[in-house]
Formats: C-alpha cells, structure tokens, sequence
C-alpha cells in the first residue's frame, strides 16, 4: 500500500495499479473476439505471441525504470528522450487519443450490455438513444471530476470488486463445466465457421491482444511515486503475468463449453454470452451488471488519465500551456474540456459505424502501437550506448538490447497485423492533432521541425490526405 509517512506507493500498490490498468472493458470481450477469429489452437499460438511480445515491452520499461530514473511520467517521456520533440509530441498525442477512444469504448460497451436487456433502445450501443445516454454520462462527469472527486476510494473498491468477482465466478463455471470432447472439437477451428489459414487466424486476434494489454505502462506512469525505482520493473512484471493467465482463461475455457460458432455469435459482451451457455441466465445478468460498475468506474479513472497525459506534456512543453492550468480543485480543466469535446464527437461519430463496438476497440489499440514502438526503440539506444549500467557488465546490456529489439519486432508486427485501414485512420487524425505542436513550439519561440522530423510530418500528412480521400470515396469505412 503507500507509504503514509512517504505518500510514496509500495511494490503492491504498484502492482495493483498495473492489474487495474489492464484488466478493463476489453476481458470481458475476449470469448467472441477469438471465437469469431480461430479456434483453441489458433488462440493459443496467438496469446503465445501477444504473450513473448507484450513480456519484451515488459521488459523494456522494467529496464528503463532502471536506468534512466531521472526520466517520470513514463510512455511520452522516453520518446521525447529518444527521438526528440517531435516524436515526444506523436507519442504523448498518440497515447492521449488512445485514452479518449478507449473511453468511448467504454460507452459503446455500456450501450451494447444494456441492449441485452433493452434492445429496440440500445441496440448494438451505437443507436440514437445509446448516443445520448453516453453523451449525458461523459458530461456529467465532466461536471463532477471539475470538483474535485477523483479520490473516490469507495468507487475504486467497488470497482475493484466489480471486476474480479465475475470474471473469478465465469472462469470457475467454466472449470466446472469444461467438456473435453466439445474443446477437441473446437480445437482446429469447429464446426460451422468459414475456413482461413492459420496466418489469418492469428492475425485477426492480434488486435484486441494489444487492447487487453493497454495498461501495462501503468507503474511506469506513476514511477515517481514509487518508494524505489526497482519497484516499478517489478510490478510491470508481477501484474503482467498475474494478468496474462486471467486473460488466457477467459479466451480459451468457453471453447470448452459450447461450439465455437455459437460463442462467436453472442452479443458483446461476449462474456455475459458465454457464461449464459454455461449456467443460464443469471450468469449473463452477473457479467453485464459487473460490466456497467466496472466500466462506469474505469471511466472516471481514465478520463483523468487523459487529462493528465495532456496536462503533463503541456508542463514538459510538448502541448500549448493553456492544458496547464488547473482550477482551484487542482484539476487540469482546460486539458478535461478537450478531451471530453472529442470524446463526446467520436461517441457521435459511432452512430454512422457498421460496428462501433470493434472499431473503437481496434482504433484503440492502433493509436497506442506508435508510442509502444518508440519506448521499445528508446530502449534499443540506452542499451547501446550504456545509459545507467554498470561498467563491466556487458551480458545486461546484451539481454536488454535483445529484449527491446524483440519488442521493436513485435510492435512492427501488430502494425502489419492491423492492416492499412487502420495505420491511415490513424495517420488521419495525427495530422490535424499537429496544430497542437506548432501551437506550442511558437509559444517556446523553438524551431518547428529538425530535417529528420520534417519527413515524418510529411509521411504522416500523405498518410493523413490518402487516409481522408479513403473515407470520401467509401474506400474504407468505420
């Protein structure tokens, strides 16, 4: 717990916040995801690659924690270090607009858990009268961490309680109920579902492997709160694992209980889904209703996660300064405003989606690839160049150069795995959040762009201009 005589966090408390940040909205997915996609074998090699791939970023942030503890506030931080300003900003922009879509995730997923028991009202959670419940919800909670109620320790056992306790309850119905024949079965893709190779299998999966693993920076966020900086490598690793091993029987015990083809065609969440197949429906009542206090709960942790993230790089003057100020509640309220404006346009913008509830989820994932990659090649230039290791000890050196490089590997593979759509969207939005950086660099009186950089603006601007005629022309569509 923290250290009252400190108010600094202990390695639990660490370790708590990095399981918190995980397990969220994307768990109680996982069951339909995968069973749309593959099979127990395909899924397997799957959580076998997100796994290695996810424990190399691990890995990396454990070692940076480690050798570059004058650097705080984690993911941004070490790109600007790494990269400069300019990549400093697309990281920080690229981790604040996966918060703000992950938030609106969330409201797709409370609109979907309510259409299971109001349909004609919810529907899919991107129906009118799912819009303008969502848009009530962000705003009136806008209205409430304006005044200052982000410590709500009350709401954060209760949502604590709110997300251990179903999933604890579906996989041990599960257990229970596990069906040896039914899960070999399955095993090689079942009966009823559309033959791909196992390349697609995989590949489709990716996706939401990286969702589930949004959080995984969450102690090297708070580094400089920890009572010591081995901590915070410690705790990536502890909650990781602890983490992993949840999300792996969540994904692959309902292939033991039902056909592959009926898990995939439950309503999102598939869990509740799931879990009904197996005990009846109570237990989709258990999962929905631990989804809507989990989600509204996490909601208010990570609206105050994307305010910071803005507040925090407007401090380190990688956003104008106008995201700086806090109200007298010592809340970033300019940097709240913005993030809610775009939250509330994108809840909006769903309306128009074919299937809000994954596409929020895979725009989400994508957005956080670019500030994951730079962490991961931030940690290939300390390891080279030998920043905070021992003199002598070249075999640590070897091992973290390895581990990041491994972790470069894996984030250019989630690139390819989420396909062109997805990188253009993305490169979409990264172009006009530039204002941003040209705003705060004429505040420093700073030149606006090195050589280098220059030619990722470029790349990124005719990512963003073939990206927009795509969506005119209905080449891609949400």
């Amino acid at each position: 717990m923290t250290d009252k005589a400190t108010g600094k966090l202990s390695l639990p408390a660490l370790t708590a916040m990095v399981v918190g940040s995980m397990v969220g909205a994307g768990i109680f997915n996982l069951p339909g995801r995968f069973a749309t996609a593959t099979g127990p074998f395909g899924a397997i090699i799957a959580w076998l690659v997100a796994g290695t791939g996810m424990y190399m970023l691990a890995r990396v942030f454990q070692s940076l924690a480690q050798r570059r503890p004058d650097i705080d506030s984690g993911v941004f931080a070490y790109a600007k270090a790494g990269f400069g300003d300019y990549m400093g900003f697309l990281s920080a922009f690229g981790y604040w607009l996966g918060s703000c879509l992950g938030n609106v995730f969330y409201w797709v997923l409370i609109g979907s858990t309510l259409g299971r028991f109001f349909p004609d009202l919810f529907g899919d959670g991107s129906s009118a009268v799912a819009i303008i419940v969502s848009l009530v919800g962000i705003w009136a909670f806008h209205f409430m961490i304006l005044r200052g109620v982000e410590q709500a320790a009350v709401v954060n056992t209760i949502v604590t309680i709110a997300k251990v306790v179903p999933l604890l309850v579906a996989v041990i119905a599960m257990a229970i109920a596990f069906n040896f024949s039914q899960f070999s079965e399955n095993f090689f893709g079942g009966v009823g579902m559309p033959e791909k190779t196992l390349l697609a299998q995989v590949r489709d999966t990716m996706l939401i492997t990286v969702f589930v693993f949004l959080g995984i920076e969450g102690a090297s966020v708070y580094s400089r709160f920890a009572k010591t900086r081995r901590d915070v490598g410690t705790a990536t690793i502890l909650g990781f694992v602890g983490v992993t091993g949840l999300m792996v029987a969540v994904t692959l015990l309902p292939y033991a209980t039902a056909p592959r083809a009926a898990i995939a065609g439950v309503q999102n969440p598939s869990l509740a889904g799931a879990l009904e197949l197996v005990v009846g429906h109570w237990g989709a009542v258990l999962i929905s209703i631990g989804v809507l206090v989990s989600v509204l709960g996490a909601y208010l942790a990570w609206s105050l996660i994307c305010a910071e993230v803005l507040f925090a790089a407007a401090k380190s003057s990688d956003m104008p300064r106008l995201f700086a100020a806090q109200n007298r509640n010592r809340v970033p309220a300019n940097a709240l405003w913005l993030t809610n404006i775009v939250v509330s346009l994108f809840v909006i913008s769903t309306f128009w989606s074919r299937d809000a509830f994954n596409f929020m989820l895979d725009m989400t994932s994508v957005t956080a690839l670019l500030p994951y990659l730079l962490v991961a090649g931030y940690g290939v230039l300390v390891a080279r160049r030998g920043e905070g290791y021992e003199p002598g000890r070249p075999d640590s050196r070897g091992r973290d150069q390895l581990f990041a490089w491994l972790a470069v590997v894996y984030t250019l593979f989630m690139f390819v795995a989420a396909g062109l759509k997805y990188v253009l969207l993305v490169a979409v939005l990264f172009v006009p959040g530039t204002v941003l950086y040209v705003w705060a660099r004429r505040e420093q009186r700073a030149q606006l762009f090195t050589p280098v950089e220059l030619v990722v603006f470029l790349v990124t601007l005719a990512g963003g201009l073939i990206g927009t005629y795509a969506l005119l022309t209905g080449l891609i569509k949400p």
